[in-house]
């Protein structure tokens, strides 16, 4: 099998994925407005909350069109975050990531905006909320207003930990401390909530966490969606269990299939391209997983995930603290499964993840050797090629060998003219003789297919290789080659690689024609394509190229040898 016909393959699958998952953002069901009550955690007929177990409290789920005002906003930051808390609730309304710019650095704009996670913007709006209820006495939930000393927290040089108090008293004794604690080189936020109880009478409840945040606009054309890679990602809610391990849903499957489970040991997240942000628990507690829909009525509906913790009793002049940790940054592989179990898998790489993610650890290897995301590549692909040398030579020996029976096929084509029985038992029978198996190319193929899908995956999900440059025009692996420059030798490699191998016996002439034009074809599909992902192809088809030359010249050589003996 030659070097088209094995991207044929290749193509042809991808291109059906693509326009798969683009026939479904375009033309698959769509969120629409549903009735409160078709949500496992809407609020039943007395206002309580499945899941609130001992408090039957009530908790609110507004939406962007139900938002309260904010009465305050400060900014907390460390070395990689910068965080707006909104006095009201206390809750994170927006989340820039320092080290992520949300445009790539070019000459004209050296220094841009850094990625915004959680938003309080209404077009984006994003945000993680937390809270108290019950149902004896107040408790401040995310529409509470707290207090705070400051307007404006940041980790001063040489300090490793910043501790953010935000106050809430209410008027039966009760006093709630939140307390945010950031530290130096981390993206996670551990958030304690204590409890003074300052009255004459027990308080009992429960804490909570919870996101919410908007579907992503979807008003790209399909040019757009075809060529960005962000629209090839999974955006919707995702959680863990110990049981269960991750799953996901689509925030188009929010009303059909609902959360609502019992889980210790897990989390609740809010995935996107590249990013994410995740409420753990403490391990040992048993919370209440479940999802909603706000605001179903509008034109913009709010999705929700949320955590219950379990009931919490404090005695008069007593104190109990409620904890958990937010994560909020980058899909970064290798670190996220020491900070909570399964949080690894927050890259949804999807049924290719056995495959995707030990290429993502030999990627990062080589890229800490060589420096480069684009040499990481190539150093990838002469890995793989050494690997199955003996598998392609034999390849491409035998395709040597077929053309230099190419002349006796042809023989045998006139001979038997349009009697293709007789054609393929001749042809058969010549390929026996002279030791040729014209079948050596399909098991290089399922080796490597599955190798091209997975890096695919690599490439597109990866936050390593988002806005990573290779050399000169190439200022970002994960988005197409803008030039065109790789596309383009891809084609010239395929043509070269065309002209030594020969046609496949018994195709016909427009086949045969159909089969010439390939290369230009794939290479226009590739103008859509990573370009990280067309330079492994361009890598893989120049090593192959170079491989099957010298082949072909040993066979001629040897061919020369026995002539002259």
């Amino acid at each position: 099998m030659n070097q088209t016909r094995t991207f044929l393959i290749f193509a042809l699958l991808a291109l059906a994925y693509l326009l798969w998952t683009d026939w479904e953002k375009d033309y698959g069901p769509q969120p629409a407005p549903v009735a409160a009550n078709t949500t496992s955690t809407a609020p039943s007929a007395d206002g309580t909350v499945p899941g609130a177990s001992g408090s039957n409290a009530a908790i609110p789920t507004t939406g962007v069109g139900g938002k309260e005002q904010p009465a305050q906003l400060i900014t907390v930051s460390n070395d990689l975050l910068r965080l707006t808390i909104d006095t009201r609730g206390g809750s994170v309304v927006r989340s820039e990531l320092l080290n992520y710019p949300a445009e790539p650095r070019t000459k004209n704009n050296p220094s841009p905006a850094p990625a915004r996670l959680l938003d309080d913007d209404q077009a984006h709006f994003f945000t993680a909320q937390s809270g108290l209820v019950s149902a004896q006495g107040n408790a401040p939930d995310h529409r509470a207003v707290f207090q705070s000393a400051q307007t404006s927290y940041a980790l001063a040089n040489g300090q490793n930990e910043l501790k953010v108090d935000l106050t809430w008293t209410g008027a039966d004794g009760i006093k709630v401390t939140k307390t945010y604690t950031l530290n130096r080189g981390s993206y996670v936020i551990d958030l304690a909530q204590r409890i003074d109880n300052a009255g004459s009478a027990s308080w009992q409840g429960n804490a909570y966490q919870q996101l919410q945040r908007l579907a992503p606009a979807t008003s790209k054309s399909w040019f757009q969606s075809f060529s960005d890679p962000s629209s090839h990602s999974f955006f919707g809610a995702g959680w863990y269990s110990p049981q269960d391990k991750f799953d996901s849903l689509s925030f188009t499957d929010f009303v059909k299939k609902p959360l609502n489970r019992s889980v210790t040991g897990g989390w609740v997240e809010m995935l996107q391209h590249y990013f994410f942000v995740a409420w753990i628990p403490k391990a040992d507690e048993a919370s209440t997983f479940s999802t909603s829909v706000s605001n179903p009525d509008t034109a913009t509906p709010t999705y929700l995930i949320r955590s219950v913790g379990p009931s919490m009793t404090v005695a008069p002049g007593q104190n109990a603290t409620s904890s958990a940790r937010l994560y909020v940054g980058p899909k970064l592989q290798g670190t996220l499964d020491s900070i909570a179990p399964g949080l690894e898998l927050s890259t949804n790489y999807g049924w290719l993840t056995v495959i995707a993610q030990p290429l993502h650890w030999l990627l990062s290897q080589l890229h800490a050797f060589v420096g480069n995301w684009g040499l990481s590549i190539i150093v990838l692909v002469l890995l793989i090629k050494a690997a199955l040398w003996k598998l392609t030579a034999t390849q491409f020996r035998s395709g040597a060998k077929m053309r230099k029976l190419q002349p006796r096929v042809n023989a045998l084509k006139e001979r038997y003219g349009d009697d293709k029985v007789k054609m393929q038992q001749a042809m058969m029978e010549l390929y026996k003789k002279e030791k040729v198996n014209p079948m050596t190319g399909c098991l290089p193929v399922l080796v490597t297919m599955p190798i091209f899908f997975g890096l695919y995956r690599v490439i597109m999900e990866s936050v390593e290789l988002r806005q990573a440059p290779f050399f000169g025009w190439i200022h970002d692996l994960s988005a197409p080659d803008p030039f065109f420059v790789l596309p383009v030798l891809y084609v010239l490699v395929m043509l070269a690689t065309q002209w030594l191998t020969p046609p496949a016996a018994g195709m016909d002439p427009a086949q045969a024609k159909m089969m010439k034009v390939m290369p230009v074809l794939f290479g226009v599909l590739f103008f859509f394509f990573p370009a990280g992902l067309v330079l492994y192809w361009v890598t893989n088809g120049l090593v192959s190229l170079g491989q099957q030359w010298f082949i072909t010249q040993q066979v001629e050589r040897a061919d020369q040898k026995v002539k002259t003996a």
